[in-house]
């Protein structure tokens, strides 16, 4: 039996109705529900996706092994804090401020790199390693880039890919710096030392938290500094005895001096909230999150705490200081390398002073849930979080 035209035309109209419901909802569905359209990193090696090495080229295997099977500009063998976070709110991993071609904007940027301070450094890179990309760099680097993004919208210029001028009252401002201020000046100034000048430290986050508040931004995440007196790299480089290691194999003394450090930077932030009641200004402790996989790795699915997976010398640390992750070097006669472990998944720390992938995933996943944060901040109440696996 056939149908007559007019009943095709209507079943047709009926499809077509049908389909352009079901796109609807699929395209609601498809959008990225969520309260922040960007993210803006302020950081060092540990939230880094490729500045240093865009200014320094070239980084050089295994780093990257695990999940982009090759090098790309960050100082682990997979993906970052920052990345997970990025995948979580449904968003492209953020590029490098630094980074000139193949760079992407429209979601946000990174300035953070690689050896980089809070306070200005006062030495060269090629001297002491330390990156002149401080924290006021990074800011006036933002206050740049935020000129550039309204100039353009202005001239309405075709190509780049900028987000709209609106985007700094929508964005994530986070931070995740303050380890190089600590670690570069232990051996010589000591912990003593190295306590007189973090007040200045704080001083200067809660001074670009300020300003990026002018420049529109109102919500900040502000991870503070990790447990480095269990970080292998340090269990060997650093001076003390056996009655400053504690029963997890980390260094008392340090990691004290790390929980003084943070809970000044806590206290500024505080302080931050008063003046800035419009804001959301949150400490995360990722400190907390470290500390217990360094102590108790295999609770977490991981088996080894302050044992670094890339490294040479075998032992409790798997780490010596003459060869670093990935380099060669001549050593009482004998060419040796510092080579990666075939199984980073089950290692804290990846090269003795960053951490692996696992250990990051771990980490964003307690951040996305805001246990760890003051005050509370669970992000899925501001977005649709979206699987990190």
């Amino acid at each position: 039996m056939s149908l007559q035209p007019s009943r095709v035309g209507s079943i047709l109209r009926q499809i077509l109705l049908v389909w352009l419901i079901l796109m609807a909802i699929s395209a609601r569905s498809a959008e990225a529900k969520c309260a922040f359209k960007a993210i803006f990193n302020f950081g060092d090696s540990n939230s880094d996706t490729g500045g240093f090495w865009a200014a320094f080229p070239a980084q050089s295997p295994p780093f990257g092994m695990t999940y982009f099977k090759r090098p790309v500009g960050r100082a682990t063998d997979g993906r970052l804090i920052i990345d997970f976070l990025a995948q979580a709110l449904g968003q492209p991993f953020l590029s490098p401020y630094l980074q000139s071609i193949g760079s992407d904007f429209r979601h946000g940027a990174n300035f953070a790199t690689l050896a980089s301070t809070v306070l200005l450094p006062n030495t060269s890179l090629f001297v002491t390693g330390i990156s002149p990309f401080s924290l006021a760099i990074q800011l006036n680097q933002m206050k740049q880039f935020k000129v550039e993004v309204e100039k353009h919208h202005r001239t309405h210029a075709k190509g780049a890919k900028l987000p709209a001028p609106s985007i700094f009252g929508k964005s994530l401002y986070t931070f995740y710096i303050g380890q190089n201020d600590f670690t570069s000046n232990l051996v010589s100034l000591g912990i003593s030392g190295v306590k007189q000048f973090l007040p200045q430290v704080v001083s200067q986050i809660a001074y670009t938290i300020k300003d990026l508040y002018s420049l529109g931004g109102r919500t900040f995440l502000v991870l503070n500094l990790a447990p480095v007196g269990c970080y292998p790299a340090l269990l060997v480089e650093l001076p003390h005895n056996s009655t400053d290691v504690d029963e997890f194999g980390c260094l008392i003394s340090y990691n004290n001096a790390v929980v003084d450090y943070n809970n000044m930077l806590k206290e500024a932030l505080t302080n931050i909230r008063k003046d800035l009641p419009k804001a959301s200004v949150v400490y995360v402790d990722t400190h907390a999150v470290l500390l217990e996989l360094f102590q108790h790795p295999k609770s977490h699915g991981l088996k080894y705490g302050t044992k670094a997976c890339c490294g040479y010398g075998g032992g409790a640390q798997n780490f010596n200081q003459q060869v670093y992750c990935g380099n060669n070097k001549l050593i009482n006669g004998h060419n040796v390398t510092a080579t990666a472990c075939s199984d980073p998944q089950n290692y804290v720390s990846w090269d003795g002073i960053h951490a692996t992938e696992a250990a990051n995933k771990l980490t964003a996943h307690a951040i996305l849930n805001g246990s760890y944060s003051d005050p509370p901040f669970p992000l899925h109440k501001f977005c649709d979080i979206q699987p990190i696996g």
